[in-house]
């Protein structure tokens, strides 16, 4: 009887972050005027000529910071905007397949991530190779931008809670609740809590960038393998 309700309280609570999560996008492209915009400025940029000559000679971790800045000039210095942008301009993906247990069931999220014509082509020139241990292949770690931007977002725009553990009591739901293709990893939390941080310390310097968190990955993923 108790596995049953879990399993009932478990199918409820995907629910309720799966509505929480698209209101939240359809609010914020609605109403933030310049997120859609900015959004799309970026995914020209990663597309660019300029990006391209610049992918010839610096490292991906160069790459990230040009784009953070390149966001942050388009957003007027707002950095919870431009924060915001990147989380989305720099998704992998169009769509988020979230496949519900226990039914079958499976919903395709759409998730605004720029000019549906130039995601291909943005796809295939984000950076990859962000930390050391980076897959060696097309993908490599590609999707790992987002989840350093959005984790980003929520430590430095929002306050009323405490985001990290929020963040980390939503991952398990998500990922025990949902199958999401690819799963989860530990670097994928060490993306997540480099995020944070880097979220958290832009409240103290602003002139602060992406690389000078994320060079700290060999620390975290050490920690991560160890409670694991």
């Amino acid at each position: 009887m108790l596995a049953i309700l879990i399993i009932i309280m478990k199918f409820i609570y995907s629910f309720i972050i799966l509505l929480i999560f698209t209101n939240f996008v359809t609010a914020q492209i609605f109403v933030e005027n310049n997120l859609e915009d900015g959004i799309n400025y970026i995914v020209e940029y990663i597309n660019s000529d300029d990006f391209a000559q610049l992918k010839k000679t610096e490292p991906d971790l160069t790459l990230i910071d040009s784009i953070y800045l390149r966001a942050k000039k388009f957003q007027k210095d707002d950095i919870s905007e431009t924060l915001l942008t990147l989380t989305f301009a720099t998704l992998p993906f169009q769509k988020m397949p979230l496949n519900i247990p226990y039914t079958g069931i499976i919903f395709n999220v759409k998730l605004p991530s720029g000019d549906p014509n130039l995601i291909n082509l943005k796809i295939q020139n984000l950076p990859k190779q962000l930390f050391e241990d980076s897959p060696n292949t097309n993908f490599g770690d590609k999707d790992k931008t987002a989840h350093f931007f959005g984790n980003a977002y929520f430590s430095y725009s929002v306050s009323l809670f405490n985001v990290s553990k929020f963040l980390s009591i939503f991952v398990e739901l998500f990922e025990d609740a949902f199958k999401v293709e690819g799963g989860i990893d530990n670097r994928d939390f060490v993306a997540n809590h480099l995020g944070y941080e880097f979220g958290n310390d832009l409240l103290k310097n602003s002139d602060l960038l992406p690389s000078e968190v994320l060079k700290k990955y060999p620390l975290f993923i050490k920690y991560f393998e160890v409670k694991k």
